[in-house]
């Protein structure tokens, strides 16, 4: 059951469940099965199967599986399921480093970790806060629909921002980035509002990237070419800056 706390020694219980569709794209799976449907009773069955699979793809897009989320202040939790496509020191975007006018202190301009996810369309597309605190900033940006697995994607696409900023004042942006197929970016959070790590607070529809921008003095625990599970997989260890390296095979 959601709330329930399990932990490294045994304590809690766990067994497969179906993932609940999100409410987001069970308007889209009722209009295709109601089309496949329409068109099996018309006769033209051979129209009719692939619709059907086209629903099964559409729900299965928005499905919304249950996390268990490690709750350590330390932590920086993924906050989107994927690839780690990219792993650079850059300046944050002026948005999570401009003064809004709002007094909300903003993020230093000095260069950070820039840890990319990139998300395919088979990939579960909710995106979950990497840490708790309140959100300080979100901030949404129009633009292109280039491949999201490309460098400039994070400058030229379409976009939105996320700061959260927890009690300490250690802050944490990240942004949700549109691609090829992706055509809509929907925020569950909106500024002011206290999130928990692992929370929801997004999705992108359909096919997309993550940018997570990690505190001065942090490198992140994953490698180029790794999978990450949204609110699972611990992304890095705040004031740990470790070489790890890896093998393909």
């Amino acid at each position: 059951m959601p709330g329930d706390i399990l932990d490294n020694r045994g304590r809690g219980s766990a067994g497969w469940t179906w993932p609940s569709i999100h409410p987001e794209g069970r308007k889209f799976g009722a209009i295709a099965a109601l089309v496949s449907v329409a068109v099996f009773l018309l006769g033209w069955t051979f129209i009719a199967w692939p619709l059907g699979v086209l629903t099964c793809g559409i729900l299965a897009f928005f499905r919304d599986p249950e996390r268990v989320t490690p709750r350590d202040d330390s932590f920086v939790v993924s906050p989107a399921d994927g690839m780690i496509t990219l792993i650079q020191k850059v300046v944050p975007p002026r948005e999570l480093t401009a003064n809004d006018g709002t007094g909300v202190t903003a993020m230093s301009t000095a260069p950070v970790t820039r840890v990319s996810i990139f998300m395919s369309v088979f990939d579960v597309h909710i995106n979950r806060a990497p840490i708790g605190g309140t959100v300080r900033r979100v901030v949404y940006i129009p633009g292109r629909f280039l491949n999201a697995d490309l460098d400039k994607a994070s400058e030229e696409n379409e976009r939105q921002h996320f700061l959260i900023e927890r009690g300490d004042g250690l802050q944490i942006g990240f942004t949700q980035i549109a691609g090829l197929v992706a055509r809509r970016i929907v925020p569950f959070a909106k500024g002011g509002d206290i999130v928990a790590v692992g929370q929801r607070v997004g999705l992108i529809r359909f096919g997309s990237r993550v940018d997570v921008y990690l505190p001065e003095g942090t490198e992140p625990k994953v490698l180029v070419g790794q999978r990450v599970v949204a609110g699972e997989t611990v992304l890095a260890e705040l004031g740990q800056a470790p070489l790890i390296e890896g093998v393909r095979q």
